[in-house]
């Protein structure tokens, strides 16, 4: 779950930060939409986009590519909050992003930290 992401300067999962809930997590089946929306833990949290790759990374591993995932951080939660969630849903800056190998390697120490 997306829930169990390690945070990425923190030995803790997101949910266990509060960066994310069960309420900020929005699926809708029928018109096959995800929203998510985050808390950094602080206001310039550096490792917000990378926060947000993770989330991305997670729910493309876990549903039909059909899906919409929008990743957003919550309302004056960070004070770079529009160009967060602007790099977080542009699909180009995406997958440039994760062509970068450290921030690879990093979104995927945030993943998979739980399964090694």
């Amino acid at each position: 779950s997306v829930r169990d992401i390690r945070d990425p300067e923190h030995p803790y999962s997101l949910e266990q930060l509060s960066v994310l809930s069960e309420e900020s997590i929005t699926v809708d089946d029928k018109l096959g939409r995800i929203l998510i929306t985050f808390t950094p833990t602080i206001q310039h949290c550096s490792m917000a986009t990378v926060i947000g790759l993770c989330l991305r990374v997670k729910l493309m591993n876990s549903f039909p590519p059909h899906y919409k995932v929008d990743i957003k951080v919550s309302p004056g939660s960070h004070a770079n909050e529009e160009s967060v969630n602007k790099q977080l849903n542009d699909k180009e800056r995406v997958a440039a992003a994760l062509e970068n190998p450290n921030l690879r390697q990093l979104v995927d120490e945030c993943l998979f930290s739980n399964e090694l």
